[in-house]
């Protein structure tokens, strides 16, 4: 069975260290500022502590891996630009010249492009599955590949697909329920006829599948650089490496793995809402508390990476900070008084 190797990656699923976790919680209580001032960054540390597993969590050493592919659905006009362009943004990032690759650069981070189906369009979905049991299988190694050669502490995932907004939506609606209407969006920027027709190519790829396994979904109705995304996921996960999410695409991504093992994306976190409607639902539905709300929409993981910095802030002003006791042991007060 083609989803046997992902299905196995959900298979005795590790756990944070609810201990190293707690010790920045309690921690956090007592540094220099106002108890609750840093909350919601606060939870931040204290997750990152857990999975981790130290009470001194940093970021050191962000990796960011696009996984990037080209889709059959593009032929329908479901996006505004050709499928052609997805090569030529591989290319630039690559180079380092495109937004992914700069911002990478700003935040600290490393980043790595993993071509899985670029000039080699998967299925168009309103017509047939996306993916053969065969490269269903290539595009989950090459998502364990990419992070097993990786040596990251905080992991970003992204991609880059001209028409993979509507596979994304497609995903999310076979696995949540409701219609393709519930779901489309812009995307690279369409609206009016052009919108309602992306609607059209969706419900028939729904029509199509009718109900199947949150993972058969993914091999069906996804895409190389979604299942791609998955398998790294999990593979982060096994590794206990903490990931941040980006948008829309890698939201739908993993969706079929929560689906299929609640409580798998434990060591996720949203880096941005972005502006496509479905995503706001998914984070909704996922309870995924995003670091940031930009009204972003480029895709290539750069909402994730915009998240990094606060990321690593959140661990510092709790590991870096003096708590009251330890200010007051090196001022020589008396006492500590905290607020």
């Amino acid at each position: 069975m083609s989803e046997y190797e992902l299905s196995r990656l959900l298979e005795g699923l590790t756990a944070p260290d609810e201990a190293a976790a707690m010790a920045v919680r309690t921690r956090s209580a007592h540094v220099l500022r106002p108890t609750g001032a840093f909350e919601r960054l606060d939870r931040v540390a204290a997750w990152l502590a857990g999975w981790q597993g130290t009470d001194r969590p940093v970021v050191e050493r962000a990796h960011a891996i696009l996984f990037a592919g080209d889709h059959g659905v593009a032929a329908d006009g479901v996006s505004a630009y050709p499928p052609e362009i997805t090569a030529e943004m591989v290319a630039a990032l690559r180079a380092g010249r495109a937004t992914a690759s700069v911002l990478a650069g700003q935040v600290g981070a490393t980043l790595s492009v993993v071509d899985v189906a670029v000039g080699d369009p998967t299925g168009n979905i309103r017509t047939t599955d996306a993916l053969t049991p065969q490269r269903f299988d290539a595009a989950v190694r090459a998502g364990i590949d990419a992070v097993e050669a990786c040596a990251a502490d905080l992991l970003v995932v992204g991609e880059m697909g001209i028409g993979n907004t509507t596979p994304a939506a497609a995903v999310a609606a076979s696995v949540l329920g409701g219609t393709a209407l519930d779901w489309v969006g812009p995307g690279t920027g369409v609206s009016g006829e052009a919108l309602s027709n992306k609607a059209r190519v969706i419900q028939d790829a729904l029509e199509r599948v009718g109900s199947v396994d949150p993972l058969e979904v993914l091999r069906r109705l996804g895409g190389a650089e979604l299942v791609a995304i998955a398998a790294a996921v999990m593979t982060a996960r096994r590794s206990r490496i903490p990931v941040v999410l980006d948008g829309f695409i890698a939201t739908a991504s993993v969706l079929p793995l929560e689906a299929a093992a609640a409580g798998a994306l434990g060591h996720c976190i949203a880096g941005h809402r972005s502006a496509e409607p479905g995503h706001i639902r998914l984070l909704e539905h996922l309870k995924l508390e995003p670091l940031l709300d930009l009204d972003l929409r480029l895709g290539e993981g750069t909402g994730a990476l915009a998240a990094v910095p606060l990321i690593r802030m959140a661990a510092a002003a709790v590991v870096e900070v003096a708590t009251f006791e330890e200010w007051a042991e090196h001022s020589g007060a008396a006492t500590a008084v905290e607020p």
